[in-house]
């Protein structure tokens, strides 16, 4: 009832062919009972990093009054990101994604706030939606500059940023005095290891185990079990808060101010615009989660949905709403459930609205335990980590590529490890230097763009028998190739396997020795060209538009071998056998192969081309 209720008016999303691992995909609408469930999880799990705004808050040394109006009012702008995203269309990417308060803000927006006044949070969310609506328009334009190893390094380091103050809460890591050498050690606190392990070890077994139908309760079982142990432990503190609070109540908009320096102004740029590369990754990982046969980013999507984050932040901001990026933890819930489908993010949008609406609620969210919201960082930086990698290997990696990884996460690690390296840089810069997930963004995009001007497009290769066997040529030549332009890995092997059988089919066909393979790539297209001596090669069917020669046009289908015949026969069997194995060899060129055509050069030589969409 609800599908047939929403589907006339929702916007049509791409078609695409359904992951067989996913129990509800991005069109399906899950029953009710599913359904209430999944977006009840989805809004705990955001609900929980509003930590993200308390942080925040305690750094300009707010008042509780003036924290729950904060919280009040990104909680509104979280609903109407996470519903924008879903709803699709224009403003939207069609996808189930979760929008929480960005954490890459918290350093910048407290300062802003404690320098500045509570107004000038206004101006903060202004300007990082600004950026965002910039680069929205542009995404499509910008796809070379955002490769698979790009924004699967910056994924990579945002869940390794994750990791030291996940466990930190985890388990209530506290340091002592100094010790003898001037250490410190760090002393660990069993309730808060208790309670965090009993959170994540219910989400680990319930998504591994539990099956279909539990599968679907994961973290939410998780969170239940982390403040059920917390409650028992005496760790649920500040319960007397609430009996003041009213059930419901509309937020109080915060008055804007216009004052803020310089080189905050320059810090918030920065970041919004590193902030995109997380942005991209998140859209580029739901829509490869949704899409069983996904081969590139689909950059008019990941546009639609910077867009809509953009929209959002721009609106909520006016009235005084922290800004905001997609939830990790949301992306690794949908991994976990099994679950993309969009109605489940129309859902949580309207659950956060609700809690937007309640003081009571909004001032419940203080009160979970920092324990509970460690274990579910760990839950979402491990999902992040292997997200990456995963996102990096579609790629074949040269040296230039290994680099550019490996230092960039080297840089981010170094200064996550060693917080004193930005120390004497003027404040602004201090602020963005002394951050992994910025140092590794500027070097990844760095390192790329240094890279690419080295990097020659296109290539050739003369093929000489004396230096070997041809086919170790080819295979060489397309390999070495397709790891220094970042072709994906299956396109780099399918265009090797079809240069291969390409070879064979020419000396079958006419005995034509190869003369020299070229090769070349941008982000939409990888091509190669078999240049050999003889008649232009001509390969049965039509399904792949091959040319059959000179003429240009489609060559037809042979018939097919007939072995009773062929032993009866009185011709040449060895010629025939060599007919039927050119045919072979056309059937898998084709299959190969998205593209064929073949035309003579004159001079007794010709041409044979082979396209891969990429």
């Amino acid at each position: 009832m609800i599908h047939h209720a929403l589907s006339r008016w929702l916007p049509p999303s791409k078609p695409v062919r359904r992951p067989f691992e996913l129990i509800y995909a991005a069109d399906e609408c899950p029953p009710r009972g599913a359904l209430g469930l999944l977006a009840l999880q989805h809004a705990a799990t955001v609900l929980a990093l509003i930590a993200h705004v308390l942080a925040a808050a305690k750094i300009a040394g707010l008042s509780l009054p003036q924290t729950h109006s904060i919280v009040a009012m990104t909680l509104l702008g979280m609903a109407m990101g996470t519903a924008l995203q879903a709803w699709g269309g224009r403003w939207g990417s069609g996808t189930l994604l979760v929008f929480q308060p960005d954490p890459m803000m918290i350093t910048v927006a407290g300062a802003a706030i404690a320098s500045y006044g509570l107004g000038s949070l206004v101006q903060v969310s202004l300007i990082a939606a600004g950026v965002t609506l910039c680069v929205g328009p542009l995404m499509r334009h910008l796809r070379a500059l955002f490769p698979p190893t790009v924004v699967g390094t910056v994924v990579c380091m945002g869940g390794l940023g994750l990791v030291e103050p996940a466990m930190r809460n985890a388990l209530g890591i506290h340091e002592s005095a100094q010790v003898a050498g001037g250490l410190q050690t760090l002393q660990i606190d069993g309730i808060s290891a208790l309670i965090s392990g009993a959170t994540l070890a219910s989400i680990v077994v319930l998504s591994v185990w539990g099956g279909r139908r539990f599968k679907l309760l994961g973290v939410l079982a998780g969170l239940l079990m982390g403040l059920l142990i917390a409650a028992l432990s005496d760790r649920l503190l500040g319960l007397e808060w609430l009996h003041s609070a009213p059930w419901l109540a509309l937020p109080q908009p915060i008055a804007p101010s216009f004052n803020l320096g310089p080189e905050i102004i320059f810090a918030i740029v920065l970041i919004a615009t590193l902030n995109q590369l997380d942005n991209i990754g998140c859209l580029i990982v739901m829509d490869k989660t949704d899409n069983a046969d996904w081969r590139r980013a689909d950059m008019q999507m990941v546009g639609r949905g910077i867009r809509a984050n953009g929209a959002s932040d721009f609106l909520s901001g006016l009235f005084g709403s922290f800004p905001t990026a997609p939830s990790s933890a949301n992306i690794a819930l949908v991994h976990a459930t099994g679950s993309s489908s969009r109605y489940i993010g129309l859902a949580c949008a309207a659950l956060l609205l609700l809690v937007a609406l309640s003081p009571l609620l909004t001032m419940a969210l203080t009160l979970i335990p920092q324990a509970v919201l460690g274990a579910i960082s760990l839950y979402a930086a491990a999902y992040l980590i292997v997200s990456g990698i995963e996102m990096i290997a579609t790629r074949a990696l040269d040296s230039r590529g290994i680099f550019m990884v490996g230092l960039s996460l080297c840089a981010g690690l170094a200064t996550m490890l060693m917080p004193g390296l930005s120390q004497g840089l003027p404040e602004g810069v201090a602020m963005l230097a002394g951050d992994g997930f910025v140092v590794t963004g500027v070097c990844v995009m760095g390192l790329n763009l240094l890279f690419r001007l080295g990097t020659r497009m296109r290539a050739s290769c003369e093929l000489d028998p004396g230096l070997g066997p041809i086919n170790h040529q080819l295979t060489a030549f397309v390999e070495r190739q397709g790891a220094a332009w970042g072709a994906r890995m299956d396109i780099v092997r399918r265009a090797a396997l079809a240069a291969l059988e390409a070879s064979e089919a020419i000396q079958a066909a006419g005995g034509g020795r190869l003369l020299v393979i070229r090769g070349s790539f941008d982000e939409f297209n990888f091509d190669l060209e078999l240049l050999h001596e003889g008649e232009p090669l001509r390969l049965g069917g039509s399904a792949a538009g091959l040319g059959d020669g000179s003429a240009g046009e489609a060559a037809t289908a042979e018939a097919p071998l007939d072995l009773d015949a062929l032993m009866d026969s009185d011709e040449d069997i060895e010629r025939q056998l060599d007919a039927a194995m050119a045919r072979v060899s056309g059937v898998l060129i084709r299959h190969l192969a998205d593209k064929l055509s073949s035309a003579s050069l004159g001079a007794g030589q010709a041409v044979l081309r082979l396209h891969f969409d990429h």
